[in-house]
């Protein structure tokens, strides 16, 4: 218990940093409204006890320390959680995310990687109906290869090549990075091109089409491309409790995991 009360310490004080003063009360508007940094907090809070919405409630219940934290007396509701996700959009929490980072510490060399998260809380009705049909959500992360803090999210429910999605992420954050660590499945002459332009340097393995691609892949400094591990640690980190998403619509999954992401992040400040 003393570990999740430490960490919602840590949500309450950078949900509060991000979003009011110090002084702004946990229920800043009667019964029914609860301060913007209270919402956040309890969302970070929720991802890191990973229960169901309806258990939840009973779960906060039960720590009245760890509502405490937050200055509360009870739990709010379960339906709050869900009406909260809403309140959030994806650019607001990936400024979080970013804050998040930098708490963590950012060395300037980050590794690109991508992993699936299982989609199996929708229902097979509501994926007819919304016309998906992959069951697992593409999760494309930039991990900071010292703090393992990840600097930036992608999420994606369709194919797409690594290459196009490593650029994007890269241009969102080429001016924090001195290299950029990838496997070959990022092997874009675009992407190294760009990486050029901002003065960082790609450590990106080549196809080995040819002889004068095994040449280049030689001549890597695998000191440095063995750091790009680092983003399958953070996976797997992330993934300690399982893979599975519990919202059900695919806005809610990004957000829902880009709250994990921070939440990731939180920790490895806190140690």
């Amino acid at each position: 218990m003393g570990r999740l009360r430490n960490l919602a310490q840590t949500f309450h004080e950078f949900a509060t940093n991000h979003f009011e003063q110090p002084d702004v009360p946990a229920v800043a508007d009667g019964d029914n409204g609860y301060a913007k940094s209270t919402k956040i907090a309890l969302l970070l809070l929720k991802e890191e006890i990973n229960k169901p919405l309806r258990r939840l409630e009973d779960y906060l219940n039960e720590m009245p320390g760890i509502l405490g934290v937050s200055d509360l007396e009870a739990s709010p509701d379960y339906t709050s959680f869900s009406v909260w996700d809403d309140e959030f959009p994806m650019k607001e929490l990936r400024r979080l995310l970013r804050a998040s980072a930098e708490q963590a510490g950012l060395s300037g060399t980050a590794s690109i990687d991508a992993s699936g998260f299982q989609r199996d809380q929708a229902s097979s009705h509501y994926r007819n109906r919304v016309g998906y049909s992959f069951n697992a959500m593409k999760t494309t992360l930039l991990v900071d290869t010292d703090s393992l803090a990840i600097m930036d999210a992608h999420f994606t429910t369709k194919k797409a090549y690594d290459g196009h999605i490593g650029l994007q992420v890269f241009r969102r954050n080429a001016e924090d990075l001195q290299a950029l660590l990838a496997d070959k499945m990022y092997s874009w002459s675009d992407l190294r091109e760009a990486c050029r332009d901002a003065s960082t340097r790609p450590v990106i393995k080549h196809c080995e089409q040819n002889a004068l691609k095994k040449a280049h892949n030689a001549r890597i400094d695998d000191d440095v491309y063995n750091q790009r591990s680092m983003s399958e640690t953070v996976f797997a980190m992330l993934k300690d409790d399982g893979d599975e998403i519990r919202s059900r619509s695919w806005h809610g999954q990004f957000r829902e995991l880009t709250r994990k992401c921070i939440v990731h992040n939180l920790e490895q400040a806190a140690s």
